[in-house]
């Protein structure tokens, strides 16, 4: 067994936040379960970061969400140092935090998605990018950090200098009404399979941030009350983009389903998420608790399939 495991947790990213909780949550779980524990809270400093996994542990437990933390950068970091690191690697988590690109690779692999492009701050400013209603992303931000939904009648969307800060591109794509829809997969051994698929349902207008992190705020069914197609489907179809991707370890695959459609045809993915929120309110240790896996269990898991692999 792995005695000495580093958490890593902080990082600068505007998920700053749910990774602490993240982070303590695991690290706690961690100890519950006999390993010998570091929190480490990461800053951008890469000296300090190399001080403090001096001597190096065993497995590396990266529990930074967003920029530095999940799109492949620390990951580069802890290859190159030849610890082994949990959750996936640097290509995988590079694909999935660039939604246009991850766009693309499910597109490639028959995974349905919203119509949607990539257009400059300029042109969305400009005017309406598409008949309303339709949704303005940052090309690599998580957590639905910076997403406006662009409703019929609204003015021009908030993108404006002083308040967007998530670059010059922005991926914009078609608003699809109905029901929020989640899928977990783990991946040993014997290959990724899907968890179970949760439905959130927000007691406000829209799963944002907020909502997401604020306890009362989204009610999550555990399974969700799907017609069967549709839940095969969505667990089909998480277990492919996983794949698909390259992912490692835990994923997690977000979904939009518009139930006035008939079968599958108001399904569409939004995206993965490489290394999903581990706080009390998150959505895969729920899916784990219904599997009949504790948390502390779920976290012990996850290191015992830590890698090296870039």
């Amino acid at each position: 067994m792995t005695r000495h495991v580093a958490v890593l947790l902080g990082g600068w990213s505007a998920e700053r936040e749910v990774s602490l909780s993240s982070g303590r949550a695991c690290a706690d779980a961690l100890e519950q379960a006999g390993f010998r524990v570091t929190r480490i809270d990461v800053q951008r400093d890469l000296p300090a970061l190399m001080a403090a996994l001096d001597p190096k542990p065993d497995v590396i437990f990266n529990a930074l969400h967003g920029r530095g933390g999940e799109d492949g950068l620390i990951q580069g970091v802890l290859a190159f140092l030849g610890i082994p690191f949990t959750h996936s690697g640097i290509l995988a988590s590079a694909l999935a935090m660039n939604k246009a690109v991850s766009r693309l690779a499910f597109q490639s692999a028959g995974i349905p998605v919203a119509e949607g492009r990539v257009v400059s701050r300029e042109d969305v400013l400009a005017g309406h990018v598409m008949d309303p209603p339709y949704v303005l992303k940052p090309i690599d931000e998580g957590s639905s950090v910076g997403v406006e939904i662009v409703r019929p009648g609204s003015n021009h969307p908030t993108v404006e200098a002083e308040t967007w800060r998530f670059g010059e591109r922005v991926l914009v794509e078609r608003y699809i009404p109905g029901r929020e829809l989640t899928v977990g997969v783990m991946e040993n051994g014997t290959g990724p399979r899907a968890m179970t698929v949760t439905e959130i349902r927000p007691t406000v207008a829209f799963y944002d941030y907020a909502a997401k992190y604020t306890d009362g705020l989204a009610v999550h069914d555990v399974p969700a009350r799907l017609p069967e197609e549709v839940s095969q489907a969505c667990r089909d179809y998480a277990v492919l983009a996983h794949r698909t991707l390259g992912c490692r370890g835990i994923s997690r695959a977000d979904f939009r389903y518009d139930d006035s459609k008939p079968g599958l045809d108001g399904l569409v993915m939004l995206e993965v998420n490489t290394q999903p929120g581990m706080t009390p309110l998150s959505l895969v240790p729920e899916q784990a608790a219904h599997l009949g896996m504790s948390f502390v269990d779920l976290c012990v898991w996850i290191v015992e399939n830590a890698s090296c692999d870039a």
